[in-house]
């Protein structure tokens, strides 16, 4: 009895051991659980940037892997054939304003003054043609003239008057300006041309482009002095908005997840944790990713290799399932 009564008792630092691994125990029990993480990959949608015009390269303001600015410059094609046009435009534009100006002003004052001139000729030969009538009526009195000859003097006299109202009369023509429907005519003719410049400028904007976003250069496709087709991508950027993460949560867990929740994001090179918000929930069911960087599979190296099936044959694969490849 002795024996046992004396291996039944314990120091007093095993029994605060004892409690101590059972509050441990206790509180691990209690604690909540740590939410699940799930593997993901980061995707960009990346910018391919192109001219609306074909030409050839004639600058190309970035390199690869350099960040821009929002409006930086990215490249520019050749505008010989544009800034032609444009001066053309501009020279159309000012000719029609010039005679729209024209219109409205009236004939120019040494114009006026060819006619004042003239006017001054006929109200002479008026007053002289008035005079020579009271002499030859005198003489048709006095027996000394026909009636044919004072006709013709009297004849005379009247077109002199109507000479000096004719000239009267294109002087205050002179002076007013052209028909209100020419004018308006002319006016439509400098919108035209207006609008011609406004589309001459534009071609000429777009053949130098510049960053709509600010984002690092992806790629360069194409060199100085090489030709680029219409709408061919030169510069491939990437801005910072167009980055997302993207993983897979288990069909148990979906129901937790809803647009607009929190998620936290680490990675190797990212330090602190990235902070998130779901943005996407997919509406069906698809099939597990191929290759899934996990902590089992980071460690296996792979090779990449393709097989091209015969054309009657791939006519039975569809793009996005899965399958199984055998090497003889």
């Amino acid at each position: 009895m002795k024996s046992m009564t004396a291996g039944s008792q314990h120091t007093p630092g095993y029994c605060a051991a004892v409690a101590a691994l059972f509050l441990a125990a206790a509180l691990a029990a209690c604690a909540p659980h740590a939410p699940p993480a799930y593997q993901g990959y980061v995707e960009g949608e990346f910018l391919y940037i192109g001219a609306d015009s074909a030409g050839r390269l004639a600058r190309l303001s970035v390199v690869r892997g350099q960040q821009v600015r929002a409006h930086d410059p990215l490249f520019a094609l050749n505008d010989v054939e544009q800034s032609a046009a444009r001066r053309q435009a501009q020279r159309q534009l000012d000719a029609a304003r010039a005679a729209l100006a024209d219109m409205r002003t009236g004939k120019r004052l040494p114009e006026i003054g060819v006619i004042r001139a003239q006017l001054l000729q006929a109200q002479a030969a008026a007053r002289s043609s008035a005079a020579a009538i009271v002499r030859d009526r005198a003489q048709y009195l006095a027996g000394g003239m026909s009636q044919a000859q004072l006709d013709a003097a009297r004849a005379l006299a009247a077109s002199d008057a109507a000479r000096v109202q004719e000239l009267r009369s294109q002087i205050r023509a002179a002076q007013l300006p052209g028909r209100r429907g020419r004018i308006l005519a002319q006016s439509a003719e400098v919108s035209v041309a207006a609008a011609a410049l406004d589309q001459a400028n534009w071609h000429l904007e777009q053949r130098s482009v510049r960053a709509p976003a600010a984002g690092l250069i992806y790629d360069t496709i194409y060199r100085p002095g090489e030709f680029v087709a219409a709408g061919s991508p030169i510069v491939r950027m990437l801005p910072p908005q167009n980055i997302k993460l993207r993983f897979f949560v288990p069909e148990s867990m979906i129901g937790s997840v809803s647009v607009g929740k929190r998620a936290l994001v680490r990675c190797d090179t990212c330090g602190a944790p990235i902070d998130a918000r779901v943005d996407y929930v997919a509406a069906e069911a698809e099939y597990t990713p191929p290759v899934i960087y996990s902590d089992e599979s980071r460690t296996k190296l792979v090779y990449l290799v393709e097989a091209r099936p015969a054309p009657a044959d791939a006519t039975r694969l569809h793009p996005g399932e899965p399958v199984q490849v055998q090497l003889q």
